[in-house]
């Protein structure tokens, strides 16, 4: 992968300097995560999609929240979490997500993508020490 530049004004005259910043081995880590987490939603593999999560992972959302009618709009657990994926690939068979960006934390991710109905979506997912999620935040931008 090529470095990413960066380039800081210090001066009024607009003088600048490069600083690279090298990706580290913890991004290439997520960017595989992010590669295949959107590959197995993309094949509608659910066992993949949930490789990903923690036994005790809690997930929060609009969505959840609007469907469950859940003030909180989170579902707690690997299995429950499974069960509503489940229900969504029935929901949407069509389903597809097109990853545009991968936002890198502290043992954090935020994949920004394409979701159902050309839909944007963004989840920050708080990672265990064994690169799990155990936490993930989804945020959409409301249709017009």
């Amino acid at each position: 992968m090529a470095p990413i530049g960066l380039k800081m004004s210090f001066s009024a005259n607009e003088n600048r300097v490069s600083l690279p910043i090298l990706h580290s081995k913890k991004m290439e880590s997520k960017t595989t995560f992010a590669a295949e987490w959107v590959a197995a939603w993309n094949a509608h593999d659910l066992d993949a999609v949930m490789s990903h999560y923690d036994d005790q992972i809690e997930f929060y959302s609009p969505v959840i929240q609007r469907i469950n009618n859940d003030p909180e709009g989170k579902i707690v657990g690997k299995v429950a979490l499974e069960a509503y994926f489940r229900k969504a690939l029935v929901a949407y068979p069509d389903l597809h997500f097109e990853l545009y960006h991968i936002l890198e934390g502290i043992n954090s991710v935020v994949l920004y993508y394409k979701s159902v109905n050309n839909s944007l979506s963004a989840e920050m997912m708080v990672l265990n020490e064994k690169g799990l999620v155990k936490e993930v935040r989804a945020h959409y931008k409301q249709q017009s």
